[in-house]
């Protein structure tokens, strides 16, 4: 890290010591590069590979500058910033890592929940308001969520948010947004699309008000080297198993590796139920999760995994992508995923901010033969690993 710390980055002594109570003491690569530019007002899209500390790398800056401007105020009478993120997991885990470091009030609107409550939460005066675009953008046509003052609006996991199936409600967001607005985006990959869209967004600005045309900001695109993450700080293994095996399997890897906190991955919406049950059955304490899951219930299981009552956890893909859950040391893949980007996102999952972490793919001979083709694309090297005496060792 060459020795850099927060304060050195323009970050205050009352955050610095914020962070260290929750342990945190040095920057990341990708906070490095990036908080000096959110305090200087940029606009911005960054991309940084998953779990290199990309949330704190906005709101650290932008909290600071926030408590300046409100000073000492907790509310204000308008939302200031406006942070949009693709799904409620991630949405909501923004509001736990912002809620870390300050007392600023913040709000969580999100589709799928009764808008009656959010509602009513906007009438307490958050400063801070995280959500989905098109909940986000119900509330501003509804006129419960005033737009006029927001400052500065934060695209979390851009990418997925310009994809097609969220594409229009994050542009209408866009446009409805003050013309002044900072952008901020960040994502794990950054397709040409999304770069093209944000530059559009910032030139449909300029343009509609040529007389001030120095007031706005060309959006500065920053790609982070790559830490390798996936080579460098996880390791990956190959446990065989027939499929009608693979979930005896994974209960006997359970007992061996004794995972504190493990995410088990299918792709299966239908076997999330399956495994989960069986587990159970054998008295290890899990709960599932899928798309199906009722949103408070979702919550509640996310919470109790993260605050570490339940260590084990099955999903489908939903969860593979912006979750992070510190101190997951396991990820087991039920299945080998046919995309190449769902396997890195999975297995991202663990081995984040900084510590080590261990994903294990359970496979059919024909899944095996497939992961070793995976383990020369990604330059990844795969341990093959047998059950046996109720360890788990080295075939050798």
């Amino acid at each position: 890290m060459n020795n850099i710390t927060f304060e050195n980055l323009g970050l205050e002594k009352s955050i610095t010591e914020r962070l260290e109570k929750i342990s945190i003491k040095e920057p990341t690569a990708v906070q490095q590069k990036i908080i000096p530019m959110v305090l200087d007002n940029k606009n911005i899209m960054f991309q940084s590979e998953t779990g290199t500390g990309k949330t704190f790398a906005y709101a650290l800056p932008l909290i600071q500058n926030l408590e300046k401007e409100l000073n000492g105020k907790q509310t204000d009478d308008f939302v200031r910033i406006l942070i949009a993120a693709p799904t409620y997991e991630l949405a909501s885990q923004i509001k736990v890592q912002i809620q870390k470091i300050t007392d600023i009030k913040c709000a969580l609107c999100i589709g799928g929940a009764p808008i009656s409550r959010q509602i009513e939460m906007l009438k307490e005066k958050p400063v801070i308001v995280i959500g989905g675009s098109a909940r986000l953008l119900e509330l501003i046509h509804l006129k419960k969520l005033k737009a006029d003052k927001i400052q500065t609006l934060v695209l979390d996991e851009a990418d997925r948010l310009l994809s097609p199936e969220l594409r229009d409600e994050t542009e209408g967001l866009m446009e409805r947004l003050p013309k002044k607005v900072e952008l901020i985006g960040c994502s794990a990959t950054v397709s040409k699309y999304t770069t093209k869209i944000l530059t559009k967004a910032r030139k449909v600005h300029e343009n509609k008000d040529d007389n001030h045309a120095e007031n706005f900001q060309e959006i500065e695109f920053v790609e982070l080297p790559a830490e390798d993450v996936l080579r460098k700080r996880i390791t990956h293994w190959a446990l065989f198993a027939e499929k009608r095996q693979k979930i005896d399997t994974l209960r006997s890897f359970i007992h061996a590796v004794k995972p504190e906190k493990l995410i088990v991955f299918t792709a299966k919406t239908d076997q999330v139920d399956n495994i989960t049950s069986k587990l159970k059955y054998k008295n290890i304490e899990c709960q599932g999760l899928c798309g199906k899951t009722d949103k408070k219930l979702r919550k509640e299981i996310i919470d109790k995994f993260r605050s570490g009552k339940i260590p084990v956890l099955i999903t489908t893909d939903l969860a593979s992508r912006g979750l992070d859950i510190q101190g997951v040391t396991h990820v087991v893949q039920m299945d080998l995923p046919e995309s190449t980007d769902f396997f890195v996102h999975r297995s991202g999952r663990t081995g984040r901010a900084g510590h080590k972490g261990f994903n294990c793919v359970i496979g059919d001979e024909y899944e095996l033969q497939n992961y070793a083709k995976l383990e020369k694309k990604l330059k990844i090297t795969v341990y093959p690993k047998i059950l046996y005496q109720g360890k788990l060792q080295d075939p050798n």
